[in-house]
């Protein structure tokens, strides 16, 4: 007697991902948050210098206003998607007395739940099947996957010259068919930590005109700056706001990075397409945040500014340590982060990655291998500046006996990238 249908094994059920989630990489930063987990799970002390997550509250007094708004009922039903208007205000407020640019806070301004959440729905807006962005290399994470999320197509070019970068732009324009419809600029740069001048954001609006593309520039490092340097907005250059948009964010230098704080400036039909997408995805940020937020831009400028000084001392003391060890690096002008090439011989002897998970597994200190950055970050190591001093000087020290001992046991001689 033949068995029945319901008497066979029944065939596993199959998921299948969608085409834009199967494009993406491993998470090269898994491995690392792996062994840092397991390290402390067990009880060691690890410096993590790996992601810029800031360790220092916010002003007291954002603190207390967040803490009142949240205990007025009316705060606590859905928001606009787009933010409050009186957080818009501010915001444009805060552009035109530092950069003496004037936003429309009804047209040009948009709240987001954080800068990254922004940039990706903003890729969503303008991006689609052939179309293609340009990056900077090494690239921000999310610079590159938020397009490819949006089905686009990315070219990276390298940002470490600026007049090169300029070029190598123009000339993608010139020989790309159809051409790129998005550039997307980042200054200060995550993770080389590369800034530019005015002059630099004029040529981008000219080439902008020139060949037709989008601009979006990433301007979340704008609180922090070191030495007098004071990072222009892409939105100060003239004829900007016709081509493109700025994202902003309160994660940095008012420490309010786990609130979600984030805007988006510029242009107002890219505006308007952000604020599409947004109102189909989310009911906004919770009220409460928003008029903290407020109270954030209008009264604590002293405090990012003291902020800014922290961060200062510990990029001093994060150089002037590796450079004791031989090590070669630029001094970051502005960011929270050092960009630091991996000495010799261990750039030639492993991988950035590998060396990365030495310097955790036997010396307590994580950081973030360059090429988690893309393959032009290969041969360098992001260090955040969380950290407060003395536990930057211990990092420094841990790192010396790491090498130390291995150039003495001569380990790692036999691996490779």
């Amino acid at each position: 007697m033949n068995a029945s249908s319901s008497d066979r094994p029944a065939e596993p059920f199959r998921i299948e991902l969608a085409s834009r989630v199967m494009r993406l990489p491993p998470y090269l930063f898994g491995r690392i948050n792996q062994a840092l987990y397991l390290k402390r799970r067990a009880g060691d002390d690890v410096i993590d210098m790996g992601m810029g997550n800031p360790g220092d509250p916010p002003a007291e007094t954002v603190i207390e206003k967040l803490a009142e708004a949240a205990r007025n009922p009316d705060n606590h039903g859905y928001s606009k998607s787009n933010g409050i208007a009186n957080l818009r205000r501010e915001l444009a407020s805060k552009y035109w007395h530092r950069y003496g640019v004037r936003i429309d806070p009804e047209k040009e301004a948009i709240v987001c739940l954080g800068s990254k959440e922004g940039f990706s729905h903003m890729c969503l807006a303008l991006m689609g099947p052939g179309d293609t962005a340009i990056t900077p290399a090494p690239y921000f994470p999310v610079h590159m996957y938020g397009v490819a999320l949006a089905s686009g197509n990315v070219i990276a070019l390298e940002v470490a010259d600026s007049e090169k970068f300029l070029r190598d732009i123009a000339y993608t324009c010139e020989t790309l068919y159809p051409k790129p419809k998005l550039l997307i600029i980042n200054y200060p740069h995550n993770p080389s930590t590369v800034t530019v001048e005015p002059w630099f954001f004029e040529q981008v609006v000219k080439l902008a005109k020139k060949y037709g593309f989008m601009v979006i520039s990433d301007f979340a490092y704008a609180d922090i700056a070191y030495d007098g340097y004071r990072p222009p907005s892409f939105l100060a250059a003239e004829g900007a706001i016709d081509v493109g948009v700025e994202f902003t964010t309160m994660s940095k230098g008012y420490n309010m990075a786990g609130w979600r704080v984030g805007f988006c400036a510029g242009n107002a039909e890219m505006i308007r397409g952000l604020a599409t997408i947004k109102g189909y995805y989310d009911y906004g940020m919770f009220q409460a945040i928003q008029i903290a937020a407020i109270v954030a831009l209008r009264d604590t400028e002293a405090q990012v500014e003291a902020q800014s000084r922290i961060y200062q001392g510990r990029r001093d003391v994060l150089v002037d340590g590796l450079r004791r060890l031989g090590w070669e690096l630029e001094v970051p002008k502005a960011g929270m982060f050092v960009w630091a090439k991996v000495p010799e011989p261990w750039r030639s002897r492993m991988s950035t990655l590998d060396f990365a998970m030495m310097l955790l597994e036997q010396g307590n200190v994580a950081v973030s291998p360059g090429s988690g950055f893309g393959t032009a970050g290969e041969g360098f190591l992001r260090m955040s500046l969380v950290e407060n001093e003395n536990r930057l000087r211990q990092a420094v020290r841990q790192i010396g006996k790491c090498l130390g001992r291995q150039e003495s046991s001569g380990e790692g001689k036999g691996r490779s990238v």
